[in-house]
């Protein structure tokens, strides 16, 4: 397992680079692509995904870092001793480089509060970035709080050499069926009762929170800028953290819509061909662009923007409301989107995928199969549906590609879709 820093443009934001992959895909850092925050936090694009970068972004984010390539071999950077000091080594080693664009932090201006079970989390507008955390597992035992004001000195002081720590009996399970081969008393500190496993002493009084805090700093880089707040965090969790990143961009985004919602209506350019596709760089698009290229119309149309279009992969997002038609019926009080229509939504974004390029202007994609089709978790009236697809094989006028749906980070569907494109 190899994993390699390299140096970064401006605007490049932490993207993460699989060498051992055809097309060397990257990931871009950013929270709309977590896919799972289960004991860590994995993105994922399309199929391609990379598990446990909290360590490392943290590494990034201590030391002001925001533009960076991690080139990695694997599905996962390696463990190390289960905390962030040898990143930071590399990084030291390296050394830093100043670039001439103004870092912009977002100062948060109103608070911003969550609570995920026995979680809690509020952020407060504040000038500077501040944790203070308390950590203790469900039984109350190792309760631990710790404050700190973060800045380059204090990450790597007080900070970067917090090691990853667990209870037994939450891993004895996975031990006994041989899920954590990799694991071991080298990168991680165990708790037995009311002893602490560990191969050396603890490096600080309160290593555990401090480790916790470790990873709300990975976790919160995934918002795309540093942040000006206090937080105040009582048990977090991987879950927790990537929730309060998302809360932290709608806020950033609210000025934006405000802005959009009472401004002037955008220019037509209904007739401007060489533009009608594409609203930026990133490939967005708005419904008005959909709905020239694709054919269906309300209630059929499951796709409300793309978001993104990057080589063969796009996504896009289908806001899920009361007034969707099928509601009437499936179910009456309990109104629950159908995964077929989920399913229709991969095959739609798969469609405008291919029906954007020139070559295929005036066609329609049909649909013509779908394979390990998984539906896992029920979609409802206000959320977000994030649809992903990436372009696997393309034959002729026969593509195929996988697809995912998912409401705030969790993948709710997923199927392998055959389509077919078609003069009209």
């Amino acid at each position: 397992m190899n994993l390699s820093f390299l140096p970064a443009p401006p605007n490049t934001g932490i993207r993460f680079r699989r060498v051992d992959l055809e097309g060397r895909p990257e990931i871009e850092a950013r929270v709309e692509n977590v896919a799972e925050t289960n004991r860590s936090t994995t993105l994922a694009r399309g199929n391609i995904k990379i598990h446990t970068v909290e360590h490392v972004l943290a590494a990034f984010a201590g030391f002001g870092i925001d533009n960076a390539i991690v080139e990695l071999d694997a599905n996962e950077p390696p463990i190390a001793d289960g905390s962030s000091r040898e990143f930071c080594r590399m990084i030291k080693e390296a050394g830093i480089a100043l670039q001439v664009e103004r870092r912009e932090p977002y100062r948060i201006t109103a608070p911003i509060e969550l609570q995920i079970g026995e979680t809690e989390m509020t952020l407060f507008p504040y000038e500077g970035f501040k944790v203070s955390c308390t950590s203790a597992d469900r039984k109350g035992r190792f309760t631990q709080f710790y404050s700190v004001e973060l800045n380059p000195r204090s990450w790597e002081e007080e900070l970067s050499r917090a090691r990853t720590f667990c209870f037994y009996e939450e891993i004895e399970y996975l031990i006994r069926n041989g899920l954590i081969k990799g694991g071991s008393l080298e990168n991680a500190v165990v708790i037995r009762d009311d002893a602490v496993l560990t191969t050396e002493p603890l490096r600080y009084p309160e290593e555990f929170v401090r480790h916790k805090i470790l990873d709300i700093i990975g976790d919160l880089s995934l918002v795309g800028r540093p942040i000006h707040g206090h937080l105040i965090a009582v048990k977090p969790s991987h879950l927790a953290n990537c929730e309060l990143a998302r809360l932290i961009r709608a806020q950033m985004e609210r000025p934006l819509r405000a802005a959009q919602a009472f401004g002037p209506p955008p220019v037509s350019r209904a007739d401007d061909a060489a533009s009608a596709d594409v609203a930026d760089e990133s490939g967005a698009m708005s419904i008005e662009e959909i709905m020239r290229i694709l054919p269906h119309r309300y209630p059929f149309l499951m796709v409300d923007r793309i978001t993104r279009v990057e080589g063969n992969f796009i996504s896009g997002v289908k806001g899920v409301t009361m007034n969707e038609l099928y509601f009437q019926g499936h179910f009456p009080g309990h109104p629950i989107m159908p995964g077929v229509l989920q399913l229709e939504a991969i095959a739609q974004v798969a469609g405008i995928l291919m029906l954007r390029q020139a070559e295929n202007a005036g066609s329609i994609a049909y649909f013509m199969s779908a394979e390990d089709v998984k539906w896992r978790k029920p979609v409802v009236p206000g959320d977000t549906l994030v649809i992903e697809v990436e372009l696997t094989r393309m034959r002729g006028r026969i593509g195929k590609a996988k697809g995912v749906c998912k409401v705030r980070g969790e993948v709710v569907s997923e199927a392998n879709v055959t389509f077919m494109v078609r003069e009209a």
